[in-house]
């Protein structure tokens, strides 16, 4: 899932990201994502039995306890914790399994595949975000993302 357009597409298209292993520690690589996107317009949904709440949202155990539909399941979780997490995205309907930098679980994204949801490794939804929508090349960062069209989801 190395292709520019199909990322953009999956973040302009999902906005209901439920994060596996999300920390209330704001010093956490999770924590700080995910306060991204929700300050980017995305629902946040924290799963982790450790909490009751995160970011004022509700905290739930496992995907399969999350009373709404999920677009997004981003796995802040090792490699090897994956497949099962794959299976109960598999079973909750979401639309994408999304392993974030350094997970790289084959076997799961070929089950989710294989299951009909999309699949990203090794990569951070808030960098993407921010490459592809306008944010890191404001402060220097070479996204790769050259365009000579203002982009249509950009306010200016």
């Amino acid at each position: 899932m190395d292709d520019i357009n199909t990322l953009r597409r999956i973040l302009s298209q999902n906005r209901v990201i439920a994060v596996v292993g999300l920390s209330a520690d704001w010093f956490r690589p999770s924590y700080f994502a995910a306060k991204y996107m929700q300050e980017h317009g995305y629902r946040v949904i924290p799963v982790n039995p450790k909490y009751a709440e995160i970011l004022g949202e509700k905290c739930y155990a496992s995907l399969k306890d999350i009373p709404v539909k999920v677009d997004i399941v981003d796995c802040f979780r090792k490699t090897a914790d994956i497949m099962p997490i794959a299976e109960d995205a598999i079973a909750i309907g979401a639309k994408v399994l999304w392993q974030q930098l350094g997970v790289k679980n084959e076997a799961a994204a070929a089950k989710a595949r294989a299951a009909g949801l999309e699949a990203v490794m090794d990569r951070c939804v808030k960098i993407e975000h921010g490459r592809l929508f306008g944010g890191l090349n404001w402060v220097g960062v070479n996204t790769r993302v050259i365009s000579a069209k203002r982009p249509r989801w950009l306010a200016y």
